[in-house]
């Protein structure tokens, strides 16, 4: 049925030349922009390293814009669960992350709001001038390279 309705939704379209040459000229303008659409993509990508809880270094991939709790996650150095948005009044800090220094100065200074969730969750603990949250930091080509810590889940993280 839908196969015989597509027949004759073509036949349709070619007895009306306007429209059909209006289809033809934006589908084949679609397909020769495929490949820079791609290409687009590729010029977003953010390669950069994090070291999981067991010491091990691992490639991570993000885009441009992504955060860097959206590419941790993605390559399955957090769980997903543990951090549901990716809004600071939500968040209780399960995707802090260490950055190295070399890259800290690349990086905005932690907002009010950050910080303030940081110092919170902090539990008693001196806050690491390395600590920031997954969740505020956003991938940007200057960070191609950054090397990120990923710690051990905290004691009330784990089910």
């Amino acid at each position: 049925m839908a196969i015989s309705a597509l027949q004759k939704l073509t036949s349709q379209i070619h007895r009306l030349p306007y429209l059909s040459s209006q289809i033809l000229t934006r589908s084949s303008a679609t397909l020769t922009s495929s490949p820079s659409s791609s290409k687009k993509v590729a010029d977003r990508l953010v390669k950069l390293f994090a070291i999981d809880p067991e010491g091990q270094k691992r490639e991570v991939v993000g885009l441009a814009g992504q955060t860097l709790l959206r590419a941790l996650t993605n390559s399955g150095l957090i769980d997903p669960d543990s951090h549901r948005l990716e809004e600071i009044d939500a968040c209780s800090a399960e995707c802090e992350v260490n950055i190295a220094q070399e890259w800290l100065e690349k990086l905005p200074p932690r907002t009010y709001d950050e910080e303030y969730v940081l110092v919170r969750n902090s539990r008693g603990r001196i806050l690491n001038k390395h600590s920031r949250l997954g969740c505020q930091v956003v991938l940007t080509p200057q960070l191609q390279g950054m090397v990120v810590a990923v710690p051990e889940a905290k004691p009330w993280d784990i089910p």
